[in-house]
């Protein structure tokens, strides 16, 4: 029963991606959540983690924590009559191409978070050494 609740929780999860992905381009979303979904949208359709999975604990914390927060405000944001809608977009999508689309501009995001973040850390210890 645990792993059927947690398939159909991940299911749920996923589904809910997309749905942002739709209601980022609505015409009835709010700025704010439209711009809060895009980010999510952007992050989670990256192929590219910002903190990768072969970090000890680490790794998962976004993929199992972070995310799914992440999902589940931004969907909160969204009107009901919205959220009804791009969850029925969502659905045929994923039912039509039985997966969930990509985003090359997230991985362009990740990519430059984590070059800034290396840059940062250079700048701040190459008085250090």
């Amino acid at each position: 029963m645990v792993m059927g609740g947690m398939r159909a929780w991940a299911r749920r999860i996923k589904r809910d991606g997309v749905t942002l992905w739709f209601a980022a381009r609505h015409p009835r979303t709010p700025w704010y959540a439209k711009a809060l979904g895009a980010f999510v949208v952007v992050y989670a359709l990256s192929p590219i983690d910002l903190i990768p999975d072969f970090i000890p604990v680490l790794g998962y914390v976004d993929d199992v924590l972070l995310l799914p927060a992440l999902i589940w405000l931004a969907v909160r944001l969204l009107p009901a009559d919205v959220l009804q809608s791009c969850r029925q977009q969502a659905d045929d999508w994923m039912r039509e191409r039985g997966r969930k689309p990509r985003s090359r501009f997230g991985i362009a995001f990740v990519v430059i978070v984590w070059v800034g973040l290396c840059a940062g850390a250079f700048v701040l210890l190459r008085d250090k050494f």
